[in-house]
């Protein structure tokens, strides 16, 4: 497997929470006081979870568009991966509050979107560029040996036996005119806590699985917080939580639960 000597940064589930994502980027000295970027050729990942549950998760999308052309110019990467957020707010725009079959939500997707922690300023604001910008992202990415997704979930295995099958079909999936098909779809993008009984590797665990199929030696995921699914206290988040043998690092710190964004260096 090929690797890089450059650094590598990941960071999960900003959610709306700006001025924390700049500010845990000085932090690192991957941007300056003016928040541009000032990392030269680091690389940093970001697992989705833009928009919702924080004031502005248009303003972080923006942020992450222009960090992306900054750090490219500078030799380094800034790179964005679809959270199920991302997915629900599209749900939102585009079904709005019309009945879903096999789905008792009253107000269809924009209320489960509203009831899931959408933020009617992000839907207000969301325009053309960052839709397409949203539809553009890629659900998984294999760098370093380490295997990138938004959900702590196997169900990524049932887009796909590659991380490229994966991408391609939930590429497919966002372009879906089916309501059902959507809800399925967010349904897998949202599923969580596959791995956490998987502790020794051992042939067939949820862990040994995904990696076996997808590729990578750890797989890193946000998604679940720290504070309310592994029962960190918010003022004890201060750093990404390795388990299940080392072979899992989860990096959401649950900011909008009073934690924090861990921006997480991993080579």
């Amino acid at each position: 497997m090929v690797t890089s000597n450059t650094p590598l940064y990941a960071a999960a589930d900003v959610h709306g929470h700006r001025s924390e994502f700049q500010e845990a980027l000085r932090d690192a000295g991957l941007v300056d006081r003016t928040g541009r970027w000032s990392g030269g050729d680091a690389r940093l990942w970001l697992l989705g979870d833009y928009v919702d549950r924080g004031p502005d998760g248009i303003g972080v999308i923006e942020d992450v568009r222009r960090l992306a052309d900054e750090a490219a110019a500078a030799g380094g990467r800034v790179e964005a991966l679809l959270g199920n957020h991302e997915v629900q707010l599209l749900a939102a725009h585009r079904f709005g509050s019309a009945p879903v079959a096999g789905w008792d939500e009253p107000e269809g997707f924009r209320g489960g979107w509203a009831r899931f922690g959408g933020c009617e300023e992000d839907l207000r604001r969301l325009a053309p560029e960052h839709i397409d910008w949203i539809l553009g992202l890629p659900a998984a990415a294999l760098v370093d040996g380490h295997l990138l997704v938004h959900s702590d979930t196997a169900r990524y295995l049932e887009f796909g036996s590659t991380v490229a099958e994966v991408n391609t079909a939930v590429a497919t999936a966002l372009s879906s005119p089916d309501p059902a098909a959507w809800l399925e779809f967010s349904r897998r993008m949202s599923s969580r806590g596959a791995f956490r009984d998987a502790e020794a590797a051992h042939a067939g665990d949820p862990v040994s699985t995904v990696l076996g199929t997808l590729g990578g030696d750890v797989l890193v995921h946000g998604h679940s917080t720290l504070t309310k699914h592994f029962g960190v206290a918010p003022g004890d988040v201060r750093e990404a939580l390795r388990y299940a043998g080392g072979r899992v690092v989860a990096i959401d710190g649950g900011v909008h639960e009073g934690g924090r964004i861990l921006l997480t260096r991993l080579g």
